[in-house]
């Protein structure tokens, strides 16, 4: 596992500076709004929102998720770079787990499916939409909706956490100094 200070400077490389992104040709029309302190800025309530349009992005939108997340993140006053960062959820390695879940899912709530009859001659087109195709945007919308609500609630808690760990250690470090005084 990487050090936190090798992460930050892979981090700080890797994420586009405000200037390049002020002046970008394509960005410059809505610079102004995407540059907004408050979708960059850690707070407690837009990097919950963040991480849950991640995952919304990341596992509905199938390319551009990354653009996707920073777009929606405008009107729902979420954080972007915890978007961003979210989408990484779907990859090579998790895709097809996730569509696989995604299947069984949508299998278990719409029950057993009409399958096509063998005596129809049915092609691969008629199983694609009769039988996995439904079950798996069921699946998917589901699972979207619960690792959303995961996500969001997840990182509300790890926020509380952290919090509460600095009111901790501060505290502490009060009492140490009282004490020495």
């Amino acid at each position: 596992m990487a050090a936190p200070g090798r992460l930050r400077r892979l981090a700080d490389k890797a994420i586009p500076s405000r200037e390049s992104i002020e002046t970008n040709r394509w960005l410059k029309p809505v610079a102004s709004r995407v540059m907004h302190s408050s979708l960059w800025r850690f707070t407690r309530r837009s990097v919950p929102r963040g991480v849950a349009l991640g995952m919304v992005t990341g596992i509905l939108v199938p390319m551009g998720q990354i653009p996707a997340s920073a777009f929606l993140a405008l009107p729902l006053r979420a954080n972007i770079p915890a978007a961003a960062a979210t989408t990484f959820f779907t990859n090579p390695l998790t895709t097809p787990p996730l569509w696989l879940a995604a299947y069984w899912v949508g299998s278990t709530i719409l029950g057993p499916g009409s399958a096509v009859t063998a005596a129809a001659g049915p092609t691969w087109l008629d199983w694609l939409l009769q039988d996995i195709g439904p079950a798996i945007l069921v699946g998917l919308l589901t699972l979207t909706a619960a690792l959303a609500l995961l996500g969001y609630v997840g990182s509300a808690l790890l926020w509380r956490w952290w919090i509460a760990g600095k009111w901790r250690r501060r505290q502490r470090a009060r009492a140490a100094a009282a004490a020495i005084d």
